[in-house]
């Protein structure tokens, strides 16, 4: 038999499969639908978690500031430096005049009179800075330690306290998700393993029959192999549609109930979701599919 005509013939059977063993069939496919939903719920949550801990890290700094003899030019070389630090993404650097403008604004802005009598006189004179923005929020400890030795820095600021707590969050979340995944997934090759092994039992003299007349391990094996794949597929495909409507829901729930949040903690768009999530369920479907029935050929059909 031709391959392209073996390859439909086992698809055909594949399909005649899940037509006999309706029950397991649906049974198999809900199964792996409710375990790709919490999959896939579980990750747009955590994706949008992990970029609002990224957009939270982003705003947290290390402010440093400098010793009283060193000229403009000198603190500006230092935060050049400092710029280059394969720890950094950004530095922001923030003058003396610029440091007293901004006070002026904030603490005289009912009254601006009270900062006339400083007009010639800044008494921010030595209070330029540098807001240091880093890559990765664990590496502040170590940043730290490096400005504090730089010669020219006379003071670090930094945020320890928040810093390790995103830290932390962001370390717990990745166990969680790898362990919960982990469950879930074992959990449905075990389902589409018990569902294909009832299709061998169901099919047992028509297997015996192929054997007997020469049909190739690859001949017998395949179609409960197609059949675990389309089982998987389907039970991919049904978690993907409920979870679309279910993202876009939340995305305009968020937006018209949660405005103040959402303006300094964005959601993720739609599209930004589900281009990973739609071929990782397609894929996490198939394979949970074709690994659950290669385990049961490979029991329970000895050719």
């Amino acid at each position: 038999m031709k391959t392209g005509t073996s390859f439909f013939y086992c698809l055909g059977q594949g399909f005649k499969g899940i037509k006999r063993n309706r029950l397991f069939f649906v049974a198999s496919a809900a199964t792996i639908a409710a375990c790709i939903f919490m999959i896939g719920l579980f990750f747009a949550v955590v994706y949008n978690l992990n970029h609002m801990l990224k957009e939270a890290e982003q705003s947290i700094c290390v402010t440093i500031f400098f010793d009283e003899e060193l000229s403009e030019s000198e603190i500006q070389k230092i935060g050049g430096d400092i710029a280059n630090w394969s720890e950094v993404s950004r530095v922001e650097y923030t003058s003396a005049t610029e440091a007293w403008e901004k006070f002026k604004e904030e603490y005289f802005a009912n009254n601006p009179e009270l900062a006339d009598g400083f007009a010639d006189d800044n008494p921010l004179a030595n209070s330029a800075s540098y807001d240091i923005f880093l890559k990765d929020i664990s590496t502040q400890r170590s940043v730290v330690a490096r400005l504090e030795t730089t010669e020219g820095i006379r003071q670090v600021n930094r945020s320890e306290i928040t810093a390790d707590v995103l830290s932390d969050v962001g370390r717990i979340v990745g166990i969680v998700s790898i362990v919960l995944i982990g469950v879930l997934l074992a959990v449905s090759i075990f389902l589409i393993t018990n569902t294909i092994i009832t299709g061998i039992t169901v099919r047992k003299e028509e297997i015996k029959i192929m054997k007997y007349v020469g049909a190739t391990d690859f001949f017998v094996k395949s179609p409960f192999v197609f059949e675990g794949i389309i089982t998987g597929l389907i039970g991919a495909i049904i978690p993907l549609v409920v979870l679309f409507f279910i993202y876009r829901w939340a995305m305009n729930f968020m937006v018209t109930e949660f405005s103040m949040i959402t303006g300094t903690l964005s959601v993720l768009p739609l599209w930004d979701v589900f281009s990973i999530l739609i071929p990782g369920a397609l894929l996490i479907g198939a394979g949970i599919g074709f690994i659950g029935s290669i385990i049961a050929t490979g029991k329970h059909i000895k050719v």
